[in-house]
């Protein structure tokens, strides 16, 4: 499996609204991101899903999810 087909196979999400969201965005920019983008992209997948759909609905800031380098913090 190539990297952008195990990109987009991460943004099946099971959950409608994410699914819609991410599948549209792989499907027509994944295509013309750079590496480092990409990189940003994969590290959003890793979010869980209700706090990846705060932060796309922009009811969370990115900095209340994502650590100081752009990582995704864990809540434990």
């Amino acid at each position: 499996m190539s990297e952008p087909d195990r990109i987009r196979w991460h943004c099946r999400r099971g959950m409608l609204e994410l699914d819609l969201l991410l599948e549209r965005f792989s499907r027509e920019h994944l295509p013309r991101l750079s590496a480092g983008q990409t990189a940003q992209f994969v590290q959003l997948l890793a979010l869980p899903d209700h706090e990846l759909l705060e932060l796309l609905m922009e009811h969370e800031s990115p900095a209340g999810l994502l650590g100081a380098a752009g990582m995704p913090q864990t809540t434990d």
